[in-house]
């Protein structure tokens, strides 16, 4: 009789789902939007859908792509090694070093890009030769300038000596993210300077610095379109408007570039995904941290003897 009371006894507490109507309107908004935009896509016959996939395996166009990752992967290998040299330099306590390095970042992130491209396509005419000798004496050998200083050349120098300036202040931030102390343990253990630098320091100062450096680094896959300042006739910004110049379609040559463009940039995010997975283990939560085989087998020593503890002292487990 009890139990049957029991289980018709009334519930004081039932909860209610909060409902959120804005929700479901901005939902409808949106993909009202994205059908109207795609229905757009499908029934306008300006995009000439049919010339977009005629080109867009072109061979032209594909060697357009592999310059622009050419271009790409090369200024940002230069860029990265040049800014953590300036990263470095600009934390020492060597003056001379500080103050190159803030020079170096004042004034190639202070120029345009496209006037240092077209600066290094004409460096050619500024110094016809580059020469190596005595100083007010004689020449022990002399280059053409343009036999090394290609246009291939200029497009990389132009795009990775501008790119190590924003790189180096994104490796100032990664580097001053990690807490002093790491640094001042480090050296009651007796390691050098550039030991620290390369064994505790920059490891954990990735975790800041991987997210705005591959951002950067698909703004770089964008910015290799302006190399025609050099002049690098090469790339697929390029290959796609002298198709377009040639059949007089310019905007499904854009499509193409801009299909291009996009799966590249996937890609890319992809990998900067994982790099920062990697990277942020034990701290963004998105990845568990590796434990050590022997960090887990002392820890379970702990365990052990904090149980024989309790056992020999049974006031101390009672308390």
């Amino acid at each position: 009789m009890k139990s049957q009371q029991d289980s018709a006894a009334p519930v004081l507490n039932k909860p209610v789902p909060v409902r959120h109507p804005g929700r479901w309107l901005s939902a409808v908004i949106i993909l009202g939007l994205l059908a109207v935009f795609l229905q757009s896509l499908v029934t306008n016959s300006n995009f000439r859908w049919d010339i977009v996939g005629t080109y867009i395996l072109d061979v032209k166009v594909v060697q357009g792509v592999g310059w622009t990752l050419l271009l790409t992967v090369a200024s940002m290998v230069l860029a990265i090694v040049l800014a953590i040299l300036l990263a470095f330099m600009r934390q020492s306590d060597n003056p001379v070093f500080r103050w190159s390095s803030w020079a170096w970042v004042w004034f190639f992130r202070g120029t345009p890009v496209y006037t240092q491209l077209v600066f290094w396509g004409l460096i050619s005419v500024l110094y016809p030769k580059i020469s190596a000798g005595v100083p007010f004496g004689p020449e022990l050998f002399s280059v053409d300038t343009s036999t090394i200083v290609t246009t291939t050349i200029a497009a990389i120098l132009g795009l990775g000596l501008n790119e190590s300036a924003y790189l180096a202040e994104i490796f100032r931030a990664g580097l001053k993210s990690v807490d002093r102390g790491q640094m001042e343990a480090a050296e009651a253990l007796g390691m050098g300077k550039t030991k620290i630098m390369w064994r505790i320091i920059l490891p954990q100062a990735m975790r800041v610095i991987v997210p705005p450096t591959g951002n950067e680094t698909i703004g770089m896959l964008k910015t290799t379109s302006l190399v025609l300042a050099v002049p690098f006739t090469l790339d697929l910004t390029f290959a796609t408007n002298t198709l377009a110049n040639r059949t007089y379609l310019p905007v499904p040559l854009l499509i193409v570039a801009a299909i291009w463009y996009l799966l590249i940039t996937s890609i890319l995010m992809v990998g900067q995904h994982y790099i920062e997975a990697y990277y942020g283990k034990g701290v963004d939560n998105l990845a568990p941290a590796a434990v050590a085989p022997g960090a887990a087998k002392a820890a379970g020593g702990g365990a052990d003897v904090q149980r024989s503890m309790k056992t020999d002292f049974p006031e101390e487990s009672a308390r």
